[in-house]
Formats: C-alpha cells, sequence, structure tokens
C-alpha cells in the first residue's frame, strides 16, 4: 500500500522558519510531479509550491522569496523549507505526489495525499 508520511509542523513565532518533510513508501515504480497545498480554516485548500520530476519549481505569490520546494528523487521524499513564517502562512499543510506505482502487478499512475500536518505561526 502506497502512503505519503508528512512530519516538521509545529508552532512558531513570525520571522522562523520550519522544514517539512513528506516521504513515500510502497510498490513505487516511478515519481513524478510532486507539491504541498494548505488549508486554513474556514479557507480552501490552495496549492503552495510544486516540484516536477527534472526540478523545475513553481509557487504561489505570496510565499516566494520566503519558501523553498525540493526533492530527493532517492528517497522519494518531498521537502518545504518555510523562512520569514508569518501569521497567515498558518495551515494544515498537504504533500501531494503523482506516482507510478502497482496494485496487484498492476501498473497505474495517480495522484496521493499525505494526512496533514499543522502549522501555527503565532506570537
Amino acid at each position: 500500500q502506497v502512503q505519503l508520511v508528512e512530519s516538521g509542523g509545529g508552532l512558531v513565532q513570525p520571522g522562523e522558519s520550519l522544514r517539512l518533510s513528506c516521504a513515500a513508501s510502497g510498490s513505487i515504480f516511478s515519481t513524478n510531479a510532486m507539491g504541498w497545498y494548505r488549508q486554513a480554516p474556514g479557507k480552501q485548500r490552495e496549492l503552495v509550491a510544486t516540484i516536477a520530476s527534472g526540478g523545475a519549481t513553481s509557487y504561489i505569490d505570496s510565499v516566494k522569496g520566503r519558501f523553498t520546494i525540493s526533492r530527493d528523487n532517492a528517497k522519494i521524499t518531498v521537502y518545504l523549507q518555510m523562512s520569514s513564517l508569518k501569521p497567515e502562512d498558518t495551515a494544515v499543510y498537504y504533500c501531494n505526489a503523482r506516482l507510478g506505482t502497482l496494485d496487484n502487478d498492476i501498473p497505474s499512475v495517480r495522484s496521493y495525499w499525505g494526512q496533514g500536518t499543522q502549522v501555527t505561526v503565532s506570537s
């Protein structure tokens, strides 16, 4: 069974940093785009950053220059380095990965989600 397990969330003060990690495990034969989403209370889930299999990255405007997405293909892990955090960054952060997997020896490509990790920025 394929799983994405996130770690690294927590409570920090404005201006501080956090690093989120998301590791995939299971019968995975290919890793395509990976990304981070977030959902604040009362708001829709939004895409924060993505990284393609070749390393190209994209960010929403509100995090450009503060967040950095990266990946380790050998470990099937995606990271989100968050710096200069602001209260408006407070949300549950979810990782997403489009993976090629084997299910009963049948290959398929689909999107998987992590369980979410809480990030709270408050003084």
